[in-house]
């Protein structure tokens, strides 16, 4: 409840003062939006929005099967340049969510921009039945989200500020899985890429990596700017970065991110297969060498959503749910790297 969540604690977590943390929970200005933003995270992650959450029931639960629906659901897609309709991985997305709404008979309303919360004043809650999110969504916009007191579903993010239902690719198994054939086929050096603070699914797959080397035994030795701020962009990212012992894979987020590293390491004389291997996820590009990927059912995740949003539009009382859609892993052996190739490297070393 908000009231055993105290302001001093929220400001001690954040590193932020008191005055700033007032601030930023009422919405005024004198704090800027990274600081407003890390203080409303936190906040959320200690509970002070719990409060206004309804009491969750137990008991008989009603499917949406037989249901004759009319009304509108807004689709959001937040505004950033990546995650639109064109693109090879949200697009799909949005086509599983689309078809699915004009299936059941309901009508759709697209937001491609939502900079601030003006677009929110436009639209009567009254008149719509729910909002699905996909991809990436500001704090400040989900609480905007929140006051309109509607259902909704949110695909591949989660925030501590807004619970709410989910679905995900079943990211943690998959990376997993993959994982584990890699290490089958005698790799132990490996080097992950992607800004894991970016997106939740990329906090799951580095997770996943990690514990999966773990359980192995296999000490890894990750380079921290390969999965800081500076690898939310590769060509930023390969500004700094210099690799000079070079790991037998690199294991990249996404398959976008691994294409764009190919494309530098070869700027470096660094060929991929020949001198190391590169795995991505979510199966999107097919003319790079990508020796592994997992093959994400991206409209299945739209049409998920909308079953689940028609589910909580019978069921608003039951607890948020949180939906995982397994993927499969798919291994390239055309494009392994040759271990022998180590061994060479090794000589190579230990003759200068």
């Amino acid at each position: 409840m908000r009231g055993k969540v105290r302001i001093q604690e929220i400001a001690d977590l954040a590193g932020v003062s008191k005055f700033a943390v007032s601030r930023a929970l009422s919405g005024k200005s004198g704090v800027s939006v990274q600081t407003r933003e890390k203080i409303l995270r936190v906040a959320g992650q200690l509970g002070y929005f719990k409060n206004n959450e309804p009491q969750r029931i137990t008991g008989e639960l009603q499917e949406f099967e037989d249901n004759k629906w009319d009304g509108t659901i807004v689709v959001m897609f937040p505004n950033l340049r990546y995650q639109n309709r064109e693109h090879v991985y949200w697009g799909p997305v949005f086509e599983g969510v689309s078809s699915r709404l004009r299936q059941r008979g309901l009508d759709i309303i697209t937001i491609t921009e939502p900079s601030d919360d003006n677009v929110f004043k436009l639209l009567n809650p009254e008149a719509i039945q729910g909002i699905i999110t996909i991809g990436t969504v500001s704090t400040q916009i989900l609480l905007e989200i929140k006051k309109m007191d509607i259902p909704v579903v949110m695909v591949d993010h989660i925030d501590p500020v807004f619970a709410c239902d989910t679905i995900f690719t079943d990211n943690f198994t998959s990376t997993q899985q993959m994982m584990m054939k890699l290490i089958s086929k005698g790799y132990r050096k490996f080097q992950f890429v992607g800004c894991i603070k970016e997106a939740q699914s990329y906090l799951e797959r580095w997770l996943a990596f990690r514990s999966t080397l773990e359980s192995c035994d296999i000490v890894l030795h990750q380079d921290p700017m390969l999965i800081g701020p500076e690898a939310e962009d590769i060509f930023v990212l390969f500004e700094k970065y210099k690799p000079t012992d070079l790991p037998e894979v690199y294991v990249c987020a996404h398959d976008v991110n691994a294409q764009f590293l190919i494309e530098q390491l070869s700027k470096l004389n660094i060929e991929v297969p020949v001198d190391c291997a590169v795995t991505g996820f979510d199966n999107t590009c097919h003319t790079h060498p990508i020796l592994a990927t997992v093959n994400v059912n991206k409209e299945l995740l739209g049409m998920r959503a909308v079953d689940q949003m028609l589910w909580r539009i019978q069921n608003p009382a039951s607890a948020h749910e949180k939906k995982l859609i397994y993927a499969d892993v798919v291994l390239r052996e055309n494009y392994a790297y040759s271990l022998q190739h180590d061994g060479a490297r090794d000589s190579v070393d230990a003759g200068t």
